[in-house]
């Protein structure tokens, strides 16, 4: 089963993103804050991540940049989901090596196509390694 780490300090969509995957398939593990990202990663090895921004304990800017600075996650893909205004976070977030950036709420369909995609890129990317 892939696994997908949701980042999201909304206890409330984080239970709704966790249903939502759980019923197309998916394990899924969550991490509220900032400090807890990279443990959760390097711990569980997930398939995928998603990232909300505004989240405590670090900006998910700076969680991105150290998800992909850090050898053991570099090839982890990262899908932003978040409600901060894309003209402030969405051009940095993919510079920074994000494979899709969604604004909330996001629409379930294009989210989970997306999520599908990129599963099996990572897929690819893991193997080589």
């Amino acid at each position: 089963m892939k696994k997908i780490l949701i980042v999201e300090d909304d206890h409330d969509l984080a239970l709704g993103l966790s249903i939502r995957l759980k019923a197309a398939g998916y394990g899924v593990l969550v991490a509220q804050d900032g400090l807890s990202v990279m443990t959760a990663a390097l711990k569980h090895s997930p398939d995928l991540i998603l990232l909300d921004i505004g989240i405590p304990g670090g900006d998910g800017v700076v969680v991105l940049d150290r998800l992909k600075h850090n050898v053991n996650t570099a090839f982890l893909p990262v899908i932003v989901l978040t409600g901060r205004d894309p003209a402030t976070v969405k051009e940095k977030t993919l510079e920074l090596g994000a494979v899709a950036f969604f604004q909330k709420p996001a629409d379930n369909n294009e989210l989970l196509k997306m999520i599908r995609k990129h599963i099996s890129v990572g897929e690819v990317k893991r193997s080589a390694q």
